[in-house]
């Protein structure tokens, strides 16, 4: 049987504010955790401790959040400047298989705004404090 060609992708991430990363629930697993503490040099359970919470279901943990001018919160290891994952190599499996398709709906809607505003620089948030 022939190989199929993966499909494009067709989204990028490189002017993307990281909506992704606005998600209240960045769910993680125990190798994400054991991931995160190899890459801080800190036992599992500072690594538990110091970087996920309790999610909102039984036996759910996902990553903690900080304050993000634009959504809100927003994970933790969000460089606010940048607007990058600051542990990319050490991300968790649901960032590293995000959007898990070959399209990003965040994308599109970025390229449609920015396209709209005729501002290529343009974030659309909902934290709307005015």
């Amino acid at each position: 049987m022939p190989r199929q060609k993966p499909p494009s992708i067709s989204y990028n991430c490189d002017k993307c504010p990281g909506y992704c990363c606005s998600y209240v629930r960045i769910c993680v697993t125990p190798d994400d955790v054991r991931r995160l503490a190899a890459h801080f040099d800190v036992s599992e359970e500072d690594a538990a401790s110091n970087f996920t919470r309790e999610g909102y279901e039984e036996n759910e943990i996902i990553l903690r959040h900080e304050p993000d001018e634009h959504f809100g919160t927003a994970c933790r290891f969000l460089d606010q400047e940048e607007r990058r994952c600051t542990i990319y190599e050490a991300r968790p499996e649901a960032c590293r298989e995000f959007p898990g398709v070959r399209r990003c709906g965040y994308y599109d809607f970025l390229s449609f705004e920015r396209r709209c505003q005729e501002n290529p620089d343009y974030i659309s948030t909902t934290n709307n404090t005015e």
